[in-house]
């Protein structure tokens, strides 16, 4: 379909994404699923003092950021204040269960049915996981004053009400990926994070309106962050394969080449690096919050807290940040060879009568394949960390307290856009329409 004169490409592309009626149908089931996720974030819990909370998040930067993940769930104290990040972790965890344990590891081998198994399990898994953060973060408010009762049926029904709204929120994701365009649990997170934007950067000019220049300066790190995960999460290096096979033509076998190549990712570990190391940093300070004392009191709780505290000041705050930074390139390697390891690649290359130019099939080709997934994983392991630390450099050098930039949630951001861009373009291009990335 030729390109009207005059029109972008990419508003061509959404015009002509909605003239076609299976497209457009997946679209609107997109956005009114997300509606309706939104409408269950604003559903608070009973018996929380708002007020109080509204305070208790002034003063725990912390809790901030979490809150930016839920899209204003969590300030709220909404039954979707956890949102998916149980079924997150029931993920994470079974991507490292399933090729330590044998009897997992024969089940996903069972194709599609062995993957609907494996999915089960973790969605039984999220019960317990979700339930007891839900009774930690109960205990918590109760702890601060916040929710008025600590009675045991009252808590039941408040833990079973923030379980049932994780797995309505995971149900949500999964009705958008089959139905409409995504994948759903990524889009439910994706649009967490995009909802809280506008009421934090309002938030940031109201209060910060005599930092005008820090705030201009903040949301241009944003963007050119924003820029860099783009060109990482694209790259990649191409390894030649090339792949002979015998032909019949004429009465006579010839062998026949093609070639083809590996893409191997820079970051082939995507955001999971920063959600264990976020996990592990974050881990000393929530428990010395247990035994902390008075602000002012020197021991060793409070020592703990500050520092491991994203928000404290230099020169104490430099350890959280540097430990977060080790943490995160360490993670990158270790996730990167875990998922290489699964792949066999040279296994299914040798199975496939496929070959790198002038390397030997076998042991020399899974040699060189680590040498290379080695050194392209150094430059994703060190852009992951330089991400990481994105918020601390942001805050230093504009002094703005107000804006919570988290690298995660750039991240989890621009992947969903390009993911869910590509799809589109995918359904575009498969009914024959010009398409819009180039």
């Amino acid at each position: 379909m030729a390109q009207r004169q005059g029109r972008p490409r990419l508003l061509q592309a959404m015009f002509d994404a909605f003239t076609l009626p299976d497209l457009r149908r997946r679209i609107l089931i997109t956005l009114g699923i997300l509606i309706v996720f939104r409408f269950v974030a604003h559903v608070p819990l009973p018996g929380v003092d708002p007020d109080a909370l509204q305070e208790l998040f002034q003063n725990v930067p912390l809790l901030g950021m979490l809150d930016l993940f839920s899209g204003g769930a969590l300030r709220n104290f909404s039954i979707a204040a956890m949102g998916v990040y149980p079924y997150i972790t029931a993920s994470i965890i079974m991507m490292l269960l399933v090729p330590t344990i044998p009897r997992l590891r024969a089940i996903s081998q069972e194709g599609e049915a062995g993957q609907h198994r494996i999915n089960r399990i973790t969605h039984w898994l999220v019960v317990p996981l979700a339930a007891l953060q839900g009774y930690g973060q109960l205990v918590f408010l109760q702890r601060e004053g916040i929710v008025g009762t600590a009675a045991i049926l009252p808590t039941i029904a408040m833990v079973v009400s923030m379980v049932a709204g994780t797995l309505f929120c995971v149900w949500l994701g999964e009705l958008i990926t089959e139905y409409g365009i995504g994948n759903g649990i990524s889009i439910i997170i994706f649009g967490g994070i995009v909802a809280g934007l506008p009421e934090m950067i309002g938030r940031g000019f109201l209060i910060e309106e005599q930092q005008f220049w820090g705030l201009m300066i903040y949301i241009l790190i944003a963007l050119a962050t924003m820029a860099v995960i783009v060109f990482f999460t694209e790259a990649h290096r191409r390894i030649p394969v090339q792949y002979a096979r015998n032909i019949f033509r004429g009465g006579r076998m010839l062998k026949q080449t093609g070639s083809t190549h590996i893409p191997l990712r820079v970051n082939t570990a995507g955001m999971i690096p920063l959600i264990f190391a976020m996990s592990i940093v974050m881990f000393p300070g929530m428990i010395a919050q247990w035994f902390a004392g008075p602000t002012n009191d020197p021991n060793f709780a409070n020592t703990i807290m500050n520092l491991f505290n994203p928000a404290a000041e230099l020169p104490l705050g430099l350890f959280y940040w540097l430990f977060y930074f080790l943490l995160v390139i360490g993670f990158t390697f270790f996730y990167t060879m875990v998922i290489f390891e699964q792949q066999n690649l040279p296994g299914v290359l040798q199975q496939q009568g496929g070959f790198i130019p002038g390397i030997r099939p076998g042991h020399l080709t899974a040699v060189y394949l680590n040498h290379v997934i080695s050194r392209i994983t150094l430059a994703g392991a060190l852009f992951l960390a330089a991400v990481a630390i994105v918020p601390f450099l942001a805050r230093e050098i504009t002094n703005v307290e107000v804006l919570q930039l988290s690298s995660m949630g750039l991240l989890i951001m621009v992947g969903v856009a390009l993911d869910t861009m590509k799809q589109l373009e995918a359904q575009l291009v498969m009914r024959r329409y010009e398409g819009f990335i180039k």
